[in-house]
C-alpha cells in the first residue's frame, strides 16, 4: 500500500465555494454532470460521513483523536452518490459507464480540484475486488477492505494550524500505482476532513486492458 505524509503543502489563492472532486481521470460524477444526469455542480458535493468502510457514526479518528467524530458513511448501494438524492443516478447498475483504459501496475496521476477547501486528514483510495460483480450495486463487500493508497496529513490538532497549513494544495495530484486487475473495475477516492464529520466520495470507472 502507498502511504504519503503531508506536512505543509504548497498553496494557491483561496477560492470560492462547493468542495472537491477528481478532475482527472474524470470521475463518474463528472461525466454524469456533463451529460445533465445529476444536479449541476453536484460532482463537487458528493459528501457523506467519513471513515469508509465503517458503517456507523460517532467514531474517533484512530490517528488524530481530536478530529471531529464522524457521522455514518454512505450505505451499501449508495456509495457512488454519497446518499445525495440529486446524485442517485450514480448508483445505477444498468449503465455502461464511461471508462478509462489503464494497465495493471501502471502509475497514474489522480488530480483533485476544489471549489472550497477544508482542513483535511487524509485521502484514501480503494479498488474493487478481483472477483467483484460488475452488474450488482457497489457495496463494501465489492471493495477490498483496505485502501491500496493513503495520503495522510500528519498535522494535529487541526485547530492548532492555519487553514493554509491544513488545506490540500489546489489542485492536489496523487500518483498511484494501480493494483493488478483485469477488465472493468471501480476505484473509490475518499477525501476525509479533519474539521468536520464528513468526507467527499469519488468513483472512477477503469478498464484494465492488456497491451
Amino acid at each position: 500500500m502507498t502511504t504519503e505524509k503531508a506536512g505543509t503543502p504548497q498553496r494557491s489563492a483561496p477560492i470560492a465555494p462547493t468542495h472537491g472532486s477528481i478532475a482527472s481521470p474524470k470521475s463518474r460524477a463528472t461525466f454524469a454532470e456533463e451529460k445533465g444526469l445529476i444536479e449541476g455542480n453536484l460532482h463537487n458535493g458528493i459528501e457523506s460521513g467519513k471513515f469508509f468502510p465503517e458503517t456507523t457514526g460517532g467514531l474517533t479518528d484512530p490517528y488524530a483523536k481530536d478530529d471531529v467524530k464522524n457521522i455514518a458513511p454512505p450505505a451499501d448501494g449508495k456509495i457512488a452518490s454519497g446518499e445525495r438524492p440529486g446524485a442517485a443516478y450514480l448508483d445505477k447498475t444498468d449503465v455502461d459507464w464511461d471508462k478509462h483504459d489503464v494497465a495493471s501496475g501502471a502509475s497514474l496521476d489522480f488530480v483533485w480540484s476544489f471549489s472550497a477547501r477544508h482542513k483535511y486528514r487524509r485521502f484514501n483510495y480503494f479498488i474493487t475486488k478481483a472477483d467483484w460483480k460488475a452488474g450488482e450495486p457497489l457495496t463494501r463487500a465489492q471493495f477490498e477492505p483496505q485502501p491500496f493508497a493513503t495520503f495522510l496529513n500528519e498535522l494535529q490538532p487541526y485547530w492548532g494550524f492555519t487553514d493554509e497549513q491544513m488545506w490540500p494544495a489546489q489542485p492536489t495530484t496523487h500518483t498511484l500505482e494501480l493494483p493488478e486487475r483485469q477488465g472493468y473495475h471501480v476505484l473509490l477516492g475518499v477525501w476525509e476532513i479533519a474539521e468536520t464529520d464528513k468526507a467527499f466520495y469519488q468513483v472512477v470507472d477503469l478498464d484494465f486492458v492488456t497491451s
